[in-house]
């Protein structure tokens, strides 16, 4: 390699460039520049940099890696999980309960508040994870030339100016501009999500080229796939197109998903309130009341105590690691809990097209013979589908018109096709993985051929000529010249009628076809050594090939469920707009999906993206920076964006996405670092599934929500009154904290397994901005609220005009309680439906589990003696308990005609609950 390029005069790499292209920052923009113009540019030679001059460099750039983060001490990280005010609340909750002696259940509290911290501290760091993973893409070791000689050297030494060596499987280790390239291709997918490899030559590429037409280029992180060549070194660290990325990604703030939005500013909210009417009521209840402080305090403790939602954090964790749970087995794994409800959030999902909506399997669909137009069934590697005329039927077999060129197409060809169970994959280019299925659906075998068609010289693919040339001798002595490549570098000098076949050249771009030509020439001796002068003239031409990576089937029925699920999805890739456009199509994002290219979003100022970002369907040759912006325009619109990446480029959008989702196959380990859930099956309808779960979730937290908070309600208004009229309290602070934590940990927690309710994918999302509780969930909760207080009032009174004592009345009431928070549950699995049902009635097994155990633990309560001396309870007879499951039955029924009313006058229709 190092005597190839010394044959490049000196005093050519050394020419005075005539003018440098320079980019907004001033920096030259090295791919639009003449490689001896670079060379110069940096004072580089054929014998690249000396010792000194490299070890100068370093000193004045640094060296080529990512700085590391400053990191916030362990401690200070825990500390801050505490900094929340509804921890503040149950802190405050656990202190309630210690001052009423309740050790147990202040420690409770505390246990669920210290979970919750230490939850938060092990999710958190994500972002130091990810620009680690980012760091980790420069390689260890480069190839470069010092002082004339070939060195191996650290990846972290090299500097601009000096002249690296890249052969196949090699990492490239820095950005440099290439000065030699030999049938080079570069797998550019980590930074562009392209996963066809990049064709490079060393001739500059235009000034306003896309990252992913910079021919010219090579970048940090990305891997030769074939080919040699030299370049020389013009970004490093920081500079890299890598290190962009890092910074990009270090300067993206992460979002707080919508529940922890509306928690918190609920727990805010309640937080005021509770403290301020627990203060009101001390006043009143010594000012006015004439109660003793200390018998004040103890109300207010209990006023406390019932409006705390001890359990209710827990009950959510809970019901998110369901949630993930149930994610894991629709191929979705979730790294931060609360991703999981910002999923049922979503209203726009942006993905990507390659591996994601498409297969990521190059199939030949289409064939232009002369004899007319072949399609061929079937979709990727896996060697099963038909090859039959387009169109009206014509006379004889479309595979024996074809065969001529779906034999060159193997013959001219490297791949080799893999089986794995029932799984085919390609060791080789895409496309001609592709050719090789075609062989076998036409019925030849390609072990076979090869070996009868003995190929005895070849001319590699460079993107120079953009063309593949072999020659091969056949098993009855046949001598045959084959040539695949552009049909730009083939048409010309083979006699094909240019018009007709360039008319199906656009033909196939038109349906997102990349296009192959292929021609043939038998002669009567083969070269010994197959040169350009044997690949010119005397060809005939047999065809064309058009390859599609085919929409994933699945991928078009879950876009039809996103929309009737009022979810829009955009694409955005990395590959050409035409292309883009035709997936689109097929996969049904939009009937005539609109394209904006990269740089048109460049162009646009940020209040012009947004029109552009909710009107485009299609984002095609987009950089890291388009799809940042993107999706802060969506953002800015109130909409809750997911976005799908796999590559370094993507990392940064996804972490600015309210979900990141990462490719679990072909993602690198930044992407999935920067995102909250990662796809084991790369399969966009895994997204949809998970979208469905999310929706799930938030439908039983909100169930939750309906369910504890009235429950609450009704206790907080029993002592309320109480306090205000001057009455006993119908139950002690001991029994509302048994209440509370017992129910929570049995009915409140079987509501995190309810099943998705009938059409949860015909509604629209939630807004973004709309609070945990809707104009429904208030008013549930004062109705509900109050019928509590009206019976627990109800039985407390008529129990003590009965003559039957103050602690056999507490237990009635009690027990009332609990009773009524059964039938309660029973009505609030179903809210917007009937829950009189035979599946609303029998439950889940979580439900029937729940409801057995809160039954045992009130036997308890009521007739187990300890018990008894612990909550001061008595024992209930069995008129009394028949009268407790009538005020039950008798709230279910309340409840079902609200409901029956509610549904009749369409206001469900309007909530998002």
């Amino acid at each position: 390699m190092g005597q190839q390029m010394a044959t490049t005069p000196p005093e050519r790499l050394m020419a005075r460039p005539a003018a440098e292209p320079h980019g907004e920052t001033g920096a030259p923009l090295w791919h639009a520049l003449p490689h001896h113009d670079v060379a110069h540019h940096l004072g580089v030679t054929a014998d690249g940099l000396s010792g000194g001059e490299a070890s100068a460099r370093l000193a004045r750039h640094g060296p080529n890696r990512l700085p590391e983060p400053p990191r916030q001490h362990p401690l200070l990280r825990f500390l801050a999980q505490f900094n929340n005010m509804l921890i503040y609340f149950l802190l405050a909750g656990a202190l309630a309960a210690w001052l009423i002696g309740h050790g147990v259940d202040a420690g409770v509290i505390l246990a669920v508040v210290l979970a919750n911290a230490i939850i938060g501290y092990v999710q958190e760091g994500k972002a130091e994870e990810a620009l680690r993973a980012i760091r980790e893409m420069i390689t260890p070791h480069a190839t470069a030339l010092r002082d004339g000689q070939r060195v191996s050297i650290g990846a972290h030494e090299l500097v601009p100016g000096d002249v690296v060596l890249l052969e196949p499987g090699d990492r490239v280790p820095a950005d440099a501009r290439l000065m030699r390239a030999r049938g080079m291709r570069i797998d550019e997918s980590v930074l562009t999500g392209e996963s066809v490899a990049a064709e490079k030559h060393e001739e500059p590429a235009p000034e306003a080229a896309a990252l992913g037409d910079r021919h010219s280029m090579a970048f940090s992180g990305t891997t030769v796939a074939a080919g040699q060549g030299a370049a020389v070194v013009v970004a490093t660290g920081v500079r890299s197109e890598i290190g962009r990325i890092g910074k990009l990604m270090a300067e993206v703030e992460p979002m707080a998903t919508p529940l922890l939005r509306q928690i918190d500013g609920f727990a805010r909210r309640f937080t005021w309130l509770a403290f301020g009417g627990a203060a009101l009521l001390f006043g009143f209840a010594v000012a006015f009341r004439g109660h003793d402080w200390a018998d004040a305090l103890i109300a207010v403790v209990a006023l406390a105590v019932g409006v705390v939602p001890e359990g209710l954090p827990a009950v959510i964790t809970i019901t998110l690691a369901i949630g993930v749970r149930r994610m894991a087995a629709r191929n979705a794994v979730i790294r931060l809990l609360p991703a999981v409800e910002t999923l049922g959030a979503t209203s726009v999902i942006c993905s990507d097209k390659t591996g994601t909506l498409t297969r990521n399997e190059m199939t030949a669909r289409r064939i232009f013979v002369p004899e007319g137009e072949v399609e061929v069934e079937g979709g990727g590697y896996k060697p099963e589908g038909r090859i039959v005329w387009t169109g009206a039927a014509k006379a004889g077999a479309a595979t024996q018109a074809a065969l001529p060129l779906i034999r060159a197409g193997l013959l001219c060809n490297d791949a080799q096709l893999r089986r794995e169970a029932d799984h085919w994959s390609v060791e080789g280019d895409p496309m001609e993985g592709a050719l090789v299925t075609l062989a076998i659906k036409a019925g030849l075998d390609p072990a076979a051929e090869r070996s009868s068609w003995i190929r005895r010289d070849e001319i590699p693919f460079d993107a120079a000529y953009r063309f593949m040339a072999t020659a091969h001798e056949g098993p009855g002595g046949e001598k045959i010249l084959f040539i695949k490549g552009a049909p730009e570098a083939l048409l010309p000098r083979c006699g094909a009628d240019p018009a007709l076949w360039g008319a199906h050249v656009e033909a196939a771009a038109g349906h997102g076809e990349r296009v192959l030509a292929e021609r043939a020439k038998t002669v009567a001796q083969l070269p010994e050594r197959l040169g350009f002068d044997d690949a010119n003239e005397g060809f005939r031409f047999l065809g064309l090939v058009g390859f599609i990576d085919p929409p994933r089937p699945e991928a078009v029925a879950a876009i039809a469920e996103c929309h009737s699920a009022g979810i829009e999805v955009k694409m955005i890739t990395g590959d050409h707009a035409a292309t883009a456009v035709a997936i689109a199509r097929q996969l049904g994002i939009a009937e005539e999906p609109l394209a904006a290219t990269g740089a048109e979003v460049d162009a646009a100022d940020d209040e012009a993206l947004v029109g552009i970002a909710r009107r485009i369907s299609v984002f095609a040759r987009t950089s890291p920076e388009n799809k940042l912006r993107i999706v802060r325009a969506l953002q800015s619109t109130g909409a809750v964006v997911a976005m799908t990446g796999d590559g370094v480029n993507d990392a940064p959008s996804l972490r600015q996405a309210d979900v990141g989702i990462a490719m679990g196959r072909k993602g690198t380990e930044a992407a999935k670092q920067a995102a909250e859930i990662v796809l084991v099956d790369d399969n966009f309808a895994s997204i949809v599934a998970a979208v469905r779960e999310g929706r799930t979730v938030y439908d039983n937290i909100r169930k939750m929500i309906a369910w504890t908070l009235p429950t609450n309600g009704g206790e907080v208004l029993c002592v309320i009154v109480a306090i205000l009229a001057g009455a006993l309290m119908p139950m002690s602070p001991a029994q509302i904290l048994w209440i509370n934590l017992v129910l929570s940990a049995t009915l409140g927690l079987a509501l995190a397994f309810e099943p998705t309710e009938p059409g949860i994918m015909q509604r629209p999302p939630r807004p973004a901005k709309a609070g945990l509780l809707s104009p429904f969930m208030i008013w549930r909760i004062v109705f509900v609220s109050l019928l509590f207080l009206v019976a627990a009032l109800g039985l407390f009174q008529l129990s003590l005009a009965r003559g039957q004592g103050v602690d056999l009345a507490r237990t009635i009431v009690v027990n009332a309680i609990v009773v009524m928070e059964i039938f309660y549950l029973f009505n609030v699995r179903y809210i917007r439906g009937s829950s009189l049902t035979l599946t609303g009635v029998v439950g889940t097994p979580a439900v029937i589990a729940a409801l057995v155990v809160v039954v045992m633990a009130q036997f308890a309560f009521t007739y187990l003696p300890l018990m008894q001396e612990i909550f001061l309870t008595r024992p209930v007879a069995l008129l009394d308990g028949i009268m407790i499951i009538g005020v039950g039955v008798a709230l279910m029924g309340v409840l079902e005609v609200e409901k029956l009313v509610l549904r009749r006058l369409g206001l469900f229709a309007a909530e998002n609950i």
